[in-house]
């Protein structure tokens, strides 16, 4: 849903006018505001030996990525320069861009912090994170009320 605001316009030419506004009161795609704080979205998924944590930072390269992994916590981020491009053509918008980011996780204590792996496939980068096995033997236990 786009937000409009009404302004009272002095000039005649309304229609760039109204195009500039839609495209600035774009909440969701608004590139000034991705700007400030970029957090790829996150996959968390449990496996019976593993957790599973699914990036999404297409246009990377795994040479980009740091994976680091501190008191228990895992560091995931990317440092990207600032870099004067040449801009060819006229632009109407344009969302397309690299930004720095950084996303830490809390690694439970069911997991082993020195088997972790990770990949980077099609703009997916995959971390693997393996179960201690004292965790995987331990069967789904169903509590009943009385």
């Amino acid at each position: 849903m786009i937000n409009m605001k009404l302004a009272l316009r002095k000039e005649n030419n309304w229609l760039p006018s109204l195009m500039d506004e839609i495209f600035k009161n774009d909440s969701i795609l608004n590139t000034d505001q991705n700007r400030k704080s970029f957090a790829p979205p996150v996959n968390v998924s449990e496996r019976e030996d593993q957790l599973l944590l699914q990036i999404s930072i297409p246009g990377f390269n795994k040479e980009d990525v740091s994976i680091e992994i501190e008191k228990q916590v895992l560091i995931i981020s990317s440092k990207v320069a600032a870099v004067n491009e040449e801009i060819i053509g006229k632009f109407t918008r344009k969302e397309f861009c690299k930004q720095s980011f950084k996303r830490s996780f809390n690694l439970p204590k069911s997991v082993y912090p020195d088997q972790i792996d990770a990949t980077y496939e099609n703009g997916i980068l995959s971390v693997i994170l393996p179960k201690k096995e004292e965790d995987l033997s331990k069967p789904k236990r169903r509590i009943f009320l009385k």
